[in-house]
């Protein structure tokens, strides 16, 4: 699975500008044609096997592989934060936690509700994102963070 992490990671920097690369870094919807189309580029790339590829494609995580490996590009990350930060009066605490956030899904591409709760986002508060937002608010996030993985899972 290593070898083919790498020959993967390879393949699409060489390929940042295919559409269903950049449908991942923009967070746009990916259709089951676009997982198809995947799959065959990583295939005739020999990146990895069908069976590598089937592995990663197994309930839906062949898109969350591959955009861990390339990332969500900045923009889009804010952006799906625009409705959260809309009209709301947020502390300073409440916007390093969000730009956080972002970081985390630019450079990661998705992320898990859980690591809200681990570290660094316990430097905000032991209790993770639940000490810095209100209940009404941790919901809404989370909603954004599975909006963000769904996108990428067709």
């Amino acid at each position: 699975m290593e070898r083919f992490r790498d020959k993967t990671q390879q393949f699409l920097k060489v390929h940042e500008n295919d559409p269903v690369i950049h449908k991942l870094r923009w967070n746009e919807p990916l259709t089951k044609g676009d997982l198809d189309a995947l799959e065959e580029m990583l295939v005739e790339a020999g990146a990895g096997t069908r069976d590598d590829l089937k592995k990663a494609r197994a309930g839906g995580e062949l898109g969350l592989f591959v955009r861990s490996m390339v990332g969500l590009d900045r923009e889009a990350a804010k952006r799906a934060f625009d409705g959260f930060l809309a009209g709301k009066m947020l502390t300073a605490n409440q916007i390093q936690f969000v730009n956080l956030v972002v970081d985390s899904l630019t450079q990661s591409g998705w992320m898990r509700a859980a690591q809200l709760y681990e570290s660094p986002f316990t430097d905000f508060s032991p209790r993770g994102v639940e000490g810095v937002f209100d209940s009404a608010q941790v919901t809404q996030m989370l909603s954004i963070l599975d909006s963000i993985r769904q996108a990428a899972a067709a």
